[in-house]
């Protein structure tokens, strides 16, 4: 059986004081050896920050978004070599953020996810769709359409890729998928990875639509949800602790 995979987006927040504390705060909690893969996606002026505080710890880390370029004149881009500088594990891409407010296509996320995996970097991509889709029945058609883009760019690297279905309707509003909505989705991920790789069990399925301490329990225990993309509740340690005991 796979290992679940617990991933923290602490998005735009953090200070050098409040990340020191959480952090602290996170390790004191892990087990030795957890029984699940923990890792925390930070801001990337952070990455140095967390990467001491972190190493030879059973906590990895992973920065929030990568360049689809490999180096050059991108004024305020990061690069996937850059972030393996800072010992990053893990990158979120496509984020319905980034495709929201930055206008990122499919097929800029799947440069980046094929960016991010040449580097040695396990890309976290993020699939999902806004309430009007679902609500036009439109919720497969979307996440496929997603997530095919990504397969048809990294061909048979896709078994090395985590994906993360997030509801764009359950971010940070409170609202979540139930567990019976999010298998359905997951499901249909699944079998879209079986088509395009015979290792697609080793392709972790993470549900990031305000996963919290509460609920974590009930979507985990679903037969295709395989860990966590954790918003709001990863900026509190107890939270996040809590959400990664109910992982094992």
């Amino acid at each position: 059986m796979t290992r679940k995979l617990i991933a923290g987006n602490w998005k735009m927040n953090g200070s050098l004081a409040d990340n020191e504390a959480l952090l602290r705060a996170v390790l004191a909690g892990l087990p030795a050896t957890p029984t699940a893969d923990v890792a925390v996606c930070v801001p990337a002026p952070y990455l140095a920050q967390v990467q001491a505080l972190c190493q030879g710890t059973a906590l990895a880390w992973g920065a929030q978004d990568v360049s689809a370029h490999e180096r050059g004149a991108y004024t305020g881009e990061v690069s996937a070599a850059m972030l393996r500088d800072f010992g990053c594990r893990y990158v979120i891409v496509g984020h319905s953020e980034r495709r929201q407010y930055h206008g990122e296509t499919d097929e800029a996320v799947a440069a980046k996810a094929q960016r991010a995996l040449a580097a040695g970097i396990t890309p976290i991509v993020c699939v999902g769709e806004t309430e009007a889709q679902r609500n036009a029945g439109q919720t497969e058609a979307v996440v496929k359409r997603q997530l095919a883009a990504v397969i048809h760019t990294v061909g048979h690297c896709v078994s090395e890729i985590v994906v993360a279905y997030e509801p764009v309707w359950a971010i940070g509003t409170g609202r979540t998928a139930t567990p019976e909505q999010a298998q359905a989705v997951h499901a249909v991920l699944r079998a879209q990875l079986r088509a395009a790789t015979p290792s697609e069990r080793r392709v972790r399925i993470l549900y990031g639509g305000s996963m919290n301490a509460a609920n974590a329990a009930a979507l985990l225990a679903q037969p295709d949800i395989d860990g966590g993309l954790i918003g709001g509740a990863s900026l509190k340690a107890e939270d996040f602790l809590r959400i990664v005991a109910a992982a094992a």
